[in-house]
């Protein structure tokens, strides 16, 4: 009888790493001469930042910019993504005695606008708007409300309605009932992922900065080009405090939220702040561009069925979802089994300090920023894409995985090495093994973020759909456009409907 091999819980997450292969040997033999003093240069950078008066001044006016302009896309995108959430919930519509057609035909409705990455959102807003401060807001407001819209949906739909029901049948007004049964869960979902989302809205509006639409974005991309690693890194160390005091932020933040008892009032406080946020952000934005003046719409000639037709013909369908898979699945390999690699490496405290540090460095640098600096000393591949946007997930990775060990209990570990075992081995069955099925589960849900990203890689080492569709962009090639955009959200939506049925499974193991 030939009894089946399955590899065991660390081996699981250790594997994915593999990825990280066939990415170097491209990436290394694609490596040129002058490479090497490129980098050598962006090292040197990093401990001798330029101090210039005038920069710092033009870097705090970008960083303003940046700040501003995410906070004011994730308040309004938390308010709105609170409102469809309750919206789109089934319960609440048959709490008032009302059919719940209108639940299901408002979470279908937000599919599409949820699965297309802000980036892709803010230059089709571009060309649409013009350039103005608001067109990064509403580019973060459209993805991330939808997105909101459906993790507070779920969550009220996990939780358990008899206590909604008992305060019903006591004759209490629909509204009432669900402030007294929903708020006490519903508040720590609030802070504790309203929390994650104002982290997120800090990379995005760096990001959109990168492709034009201000911010410190648009200055690190600009020192890049010309070569200032110098200028590169105040922008850059500048970012990496903000990033570093907005995370202990809101790690106090989630802390608070898990003690604190949530009610009416405190749920009620909660978003009297983020109100305050909002409108602080939208006043910080009209403070720095005083000329912006009002949103108008630019004429777009929409194509016809005959232009759609030609555009199919015309653009290489297989190539661009063959890249972009494998770019995906290369991505998603580096962000899951890296973070546990090299903390295998040295569990000593000393080591996790300095991956830590690691993890926010790959954060705080934009995936286009790593694909430019990369091709300096590098060939353009499809390993180059893969390497960068597999690194600064990985930062997301190894930070909630480190967080998560840190919680947990050693004593397994601890037992391990007492007995013998190296310190590596103890690490690898005490400590990891145990938080294994909750890794690989939020690396399923990164997989799917991953393959939203694919397209800002993509914009820039011309692979995959993103390439195309700045081409398309580029040439107000609006059939191209529109094909490409409903390819990709087609695309994202299937990868994750795949990510939440794999995180299940791991979440049940």
């Amino acid at each position: 009888m030939i009894v089946p091999v399955r590899p065991t819980a660390p081996a699981l997450v250790l594997l994915p790493a593999l990825a990280l292969l066939p990415v170097l040997i491209v990436v290394l033999n694609g490596a040129h001469g002058g490479g090497a003093e490129i980098l050598g240069s962006f090292v040197v950078g990093a401990v001798s930042p330029s101090m210039d008066p005038a920069l710092l001044k033009a870097l705090l006016i970008g960083l303003q910019v940046t700040v501003a302009t995410a906070l004011t896309g994730w308040s309004c995108s938390l308010v709105l993504g609170v409102l469809l959430g309750c919206l789109s919930s089934e319960r609440l519509w048959l709490t008032w005695s009302l059919p719940a057609w209108p639940a299901i035909v408002l979470r279908r409705l937000m599919a599409l606008p949820r699965s297309i990455h802000e980036l892709i959102w803010g230059l089709l807003l571009l060309q649409v708007l013009g350039l103005h401060p608001w067109v990064a807001v509403m580019a973060i407001l459209l993805p991330y409300s939808c997105l909101i819209a459906r993790v507070w949906r779920d969550q009220l739909q996990s939780l358990d309605p008899s206590r909604l029901q008992a305060i019903l049948q006591t004759g209490s007004s629909p509204m009432a009932a669900c402030m007294t049964a929903l708020s006490p869960a519903m508040g720590s979902v609030l802070v504790s992922y309203g929390g994650y989302r104002l982290e997120c809205a800090l990379r995005s509006a760096t990001l959109l900065g990168v492709f034009g639409l201000g911010g410190l974005g648009m200055d690190l991309e600009l020192s890049l080009k010309s070569l200032q690693f110098h200028e590169l890194w105040s922008g850059l160390w500048l970012l990496t405090l903000v990033t570093i005091a907005l995370e202990q932020g809101l790690r106090c933040w989630r802390s608070w939220g898990e003690q604190a008892q949530f009610g009416q009032r405190q749920a009620m406080g909660f978003a009297v702040a983020v109100g305050l946020s909002g409108g602080l952000g939208g006043l910080w934005l009209a403070h720095l561009f005083p000329e912006a003046g009002s949103l108008n719409w630019l004429p777009v000639q929409w194509p016809d069925l005959h232009s759609l037709q030609l555009a199919a013909q015309e653009l290489p369908w297989l190539s661009m979802l063959w890249e972009t898979l494998i770019l995906t699945v290369l991505a998603a390999g580096i962000a899951i089994g890296l973070p546990p690699l090299l903390l295998l490496l040295n569990p000593a405290r000393p080591w996790q300090h300095c991956i830590s540090g690691f993890w926010i460095l790959v954060r705080v640098i934009p995936p286009p920023l790593a694909v430019l600096l990369l091709l300096l000393s590098n060939q353009p591949t499809l390993a180059i894409g893969a390497l960068a946007l597999g690194l600064h997930n990985s930062g997301v990775m190894g930070r909630l995985l480190q967080e998560g060990l840190e919680q947990q209990d050693h004593s397994a570990q601890v037992a391990l090495t007492s007995s013998g075992a190296s310190p590596q081995v103890g690490w690898l069955y005490g400590s990891l093994s145990p938080r294994s099925p909750s890794h690989l589960a939020y690396g399923a849900y990164r997989s799917d973020v991953i393959l939203r990203e694919t397209v800002v890689v993509g914009l820039i080492g011309g692979s995959g759909l993103g390439w195309q569709l700045l081409e398309s962009l580029s040439s107000f090639h609006w059939a191209a456009v529109l094909l490409l955009i409903t390819t990709y959200a087609a695309l994202t939506l299937i990868g994750e409907w795949l990510s939440d049925r794999s995180r299940q499974h791991w979440l049940q193991s």
